[in-house]
């Protein structure tokens, strides 16, 4: 069989994704404290054969931006209000069979144990079908948050990160798959010789172990990032199954490929099992006139200050003292390094200003937008996909839950004819649905794909 792609469902459990506009749009279902609402995209999803439904997440208010929370609150910006999206994750498991979970969790302020923990718990509710997100908290407000002045540096962020990584998997690997032994007639429980300390003390973690959590379906969580400042595409090239990606242009996605993959293959990793997957926006319609009456509808709902104030919070630089109809400067900043590079590159090659980056921000954080009718938006992904783009993609939704039912009833389906999608899964796992093979122990405290 010919190469086929993967796809997943970007999400926030909150208002808004990379869309700003999208709880604005009337179609948008804006009752995201709802289980029905999230069950509702879990099987839309799993009926469109995706591979998984990914949740980002911030763990404080956006309060960057002039330093205030008033207009945040105000226009409904990211991370105003957000679920934790481990309680959704174990709802939307329930709901559904096959559909992976992927879910964010930082590795700043959090124990390797807790987190450890979490995940093994809902790789066993949802039999096997969950992934983790790895990110390094970014912003001062989160380092308030957990009682600290401020946040890590940059390259201390990644180094705590690479160490709790370890720490998390030597928690996994502490029950063999079989140590559970459940012999009712015996009287035992678990074999004990089949379960083991950790006892890692590290320069940033302690932890005794063993994880109190039996060996789950997947052995441990499908592992994605990021990272795409140079210090994360190297963290992501050494620790991610997949990586999540967002550049506008094709020729930042295909240099952005061959450098992870590049980065995978110096470290001994093979490639193939590194999956890259760029973000876009899907304006679909019956006609391309249509869908390009949707693209502008929704694009006029964005306002170029909420998104400048989410790119504060990206960035953890204030860009509310800046001219908005200056060009955007060449400024440092602490956070999300990658993403304003990007938009940099871009407002250079195009001349835009502060407030065009503010409203292409606000239209979905820099993701590129497919518009067209179903065929015309399937040529642009299989277009990126054999460019060397991109081994899956984000689709990311202009409004919920309308955007995923549009991809699902037309555009997967032109995918399908194509030979470039699955028609039906054929395994149980995410680790399945990625082909990324099952995990297993090649030495105590310590766990490896297997090729």
């Amino acid at each position: 069989m010919s190469r086929q792609l993967h796809l997943g469902g970007f999400q926030i459990a909150s208002q808004v994704t990379h869309s700003h506009a999208a709880w604005r749009h009337p179609a948008s279902d804006t009752r995201f404290t709802t289980p029905d609402y999230y069950h509702r995209i879990g099987r839309i999803l799993e009926r469109g054969k995706f591979d998984f439904v990914f949740f980002a997440d911030l763990l404080a208010a956006p309060v960057r931006y002039g330093d205030d929370i008033a207009e945040p609150l105000r226009r409904g910006t990211q991370a105003t209000a957000t679920l934790d999206p481990s309680i959704v994750a174990a709802s939307i498991g329930a709901v559904t069979s096959k559909l992976g979970v992927a879910i964010t969790k930082s590795a700043t302020y959090f124990h390797p144990y807790e987190l450890a923990r979490i995940f093994a718990s809902l790789d066993h509710i949802t039999a096997g079908r969950v992934a983790w997100n790895i990110v390094t908290s970014l912003t001062q407000s989160e380092a308030q948050n957990f009682g600290h002045d401020d946040h890590l540096a940059h390259e201390y962020r990644y180094q705590r990160a690479d160490e709790f990584v370890r720490t998390a998997l030597e928690l996994w690997s502490s029950w063999d798959p079989d140590a559970l032994v459940l012999d009712k007639e015996s009287g035992v429980f678990a074999d004990p010789a089949r379960i083991r300390r950790v006892d890692h003390d590290g320069e940033y973690f302690r932890t005794r172990g063993p994880l109190n959590v039996p060996h789950s379906p997947q052995g441990r969580p499908v592992l994605i990032q990021a990272g795409s400042s140079a210090t994360g595409r190297d963290f992501a090239a050494r620790w991610a199954e997949a990586i999540f990606e967002i550049d506008p242009t094709p020729e930042g996605r295909r240099a952005y490929y061959d450098d992870i993959k590049s980065r995978a293959s110096d470290l001994g990793r093979d490639p193939d099992r590194v999956l890259i997957f760029p973000a876009f926006i899907p304006f679909i319609g019956e006609t391309e006139s249509i869908a390009r009456e949707k693209q502008a509808f929704h694009n006029e709902l964005a306002d170029p200050i909420s998104g400048l104030i989410t790119l504060s919070v990206h960035t953890d630089h204030d860009f509310s003292v800046y001219d908005l109809d200056a060009p955007v400067e060449d400024v440092t900043v602490s956070g999300t390094q990658g993403l304003f590079d990007t938009a940099r590159r871009v407002a250079n090659r195009d001349n835009l200003t502060l407030r065009d980056i503010g409203n292409w921000y606000a239209q979905g954080v820099l993701l590129p937008q497919f518009v067209g009718t179903a065929s015309q938006v399937a040529d642009q992904i299989e277009e990126s996909f054999r460019a060397g783009e991109a081994d899956g993609f984000m689709v990311s939704a202009a409004q919920t839950p309308g955007t995923f039912n549009d991809f699902v009833d037309a555009v997967v389906p032109e995918l399908q004819r194509r030979g470039l999608f699955r028609t039906e899964y054929t395994g149980n796992t995410l680790r399945d649905h990625l082909g990324l093979g099952p995990v297993t122990f090649d030495a105590p405290q310590r766990l490896q794909s297997v090729s």
